[in-house]
């Protein structure tokens, strides 16, 4: 997390074959809290306890894990000193600059847990120069690529157990922040969308954007968050999974789904849009598309209408929180068009190999995977 006047954060969903998740979640707070009651035996004897009854109900969700790392830099200097901490509340000002004027980055990457114990971590590095690309266009300071990969290793062991074998003034004005704090945090997860991996149901919303030109479209910024809940939230009371925003100049060709990629197949030939300042160039995007290059797909990166996406075999989501995930149909003014899911899809295919190179099921051919012990 980048943030102090400013937030941006790294995230760090632990994630295995068995995800874990929380339906005591209070019962862990109280732990925590209680800490100093305790002699450090005892404690994590509780502490450990209460995680164990935390790996019953799958949820993707945040659950509090044991440390996080906090790394902080003054204006115009570069980030130093940073340690792995107890996970727990951070001091902000309410007049801080993430709360007013959503200045602040957002990264998300999984750790994967070997038969052998160790961590594997998919290609972090990416994350880095993100965040690196992001803070430039946010006029913000950002880690390096070595502080940030050494950052997400220390949080990634010191939460291993989670792991199953699965100046100081008030900021009145618009500028940048006086000093930067650089913050990772684990939680494991489930499923991202509510559905799990039943097809989704998509609306194509004409009214509200999520980006325009010359905007932070192309950057993972929370900004681009905020705006999009409004519509997300009516499409959901309304039945759907998200929603699938168009271009805000003529409103006609896709973007992105809220908060993943998305892709198109019509016959061998995988489409998805370009880009090009108002889409984000996913992760998960950029390595779906050089799978299923080696898969022998033919994949086009360009302008889509919404009337072409209609006509299409097959629809699929991409990103680091949904990984893959299959769309079953999408609504358009009123028209409701039902895809292929069932069988052999392009979607099932790519699924199964990128989760098998994440967690070292598969060869990594690409080099992707950065092991850890």
């Amino acid at each position: 997390m980048i943030f102090s006047r400013v937030l941006a954060r790294a995230r760090l969903w632990i994630s295995s074959s068995q995800f874990e998740a929380s339906r005591s979640v209070g019962r862990l707070f109280h732990v925590k809290r209680d800490r100093d009651r305790f002699s450090g035996a005892i404690f994590r004897w509780y502490a450990s306890q209460a995680a164990s009854s935390l790996l019953h109900n799958p949820a993707f969700s945040l659950m509090p894990t044991d440390y996080m790392y906090i790394m902080k830099c003054p204006q115009d200097q570069p980030f130093d000193n940073g340690k792995i901490s107890p996970y727990g509340n951070i001091e902000l000002s309410p007049s801080a600059c993430v709360l007013n004027y959503g200045q602040g980055l957002l990264e998300g990457l999984k750790a994967f847990r070997k038969e052998n114990g160790n961590l594997l971590l998919f290609r972090p590095e990416q994350n880095a120069m993100r965040m690196i690309h992001g803070a430039e266009r946010m006029c913000m300071t950002s880690p390096t690529i070595d502080q940030f990969l050494d950052a997400v290793k220390q949080t990634a062991i010191a939460n291993k157990r989670w792991a199953s074998a699965g100046r100081k003034r008030p900021y009145p004005r618009v500028g940048p922040a006086p000093e930067y704090t650089f913050l990772i945090y684990a939680s494991p997860v489930h499923n991202y969308f509510k559905e799990g991996t039943a097809p989704l149901n998509l609306y194509v919303e004409d009214e509200f954007d999520r980006a325009s030109q010359g905007g932070t479209g192309g950057v993972k910024t929370t900004s681009n968050y905020a705006p999009v809940m409004k519509a997300l939230t009516r499409a959901k009371e309304r039945g759907f999974s998200d929603v699938l925003y168009l271009d805000s100049v003529n409103r006609k060709n896709i973007e992105e789904v809220s908060a993943s990629n998305i892709f198109m197949r019509k016959g061998n030939i995988l489409s998805t849009p370009m880009a090009r300042g108002t889409i984000l160039s996913g992760i998960t995007r950029r390595s779906v598309i050089e799978l299923s290059r080696d898969l022998s797909y033919q994949v086009e990166e360009r302008q889509i209408t919404v009337e072409e996406l209609l006509e299409a075999d097959e629809i699929f989501c991409t990103g680091t929180a949904v990984t893959i995930a299959s769309v079953g149909s999408i609504t358009y003014q009123n028209r409701k068009v039902e895809f292929k899911t069932k069988g052999k899809t392009a979607c099932r295919e790519l699924y199964e190999l990128l989760v098998g190179i994440q967690t070292g099921q598969i060869e990594d051919k690409h080099g992707w995977v950065i092991e850890i012990d």
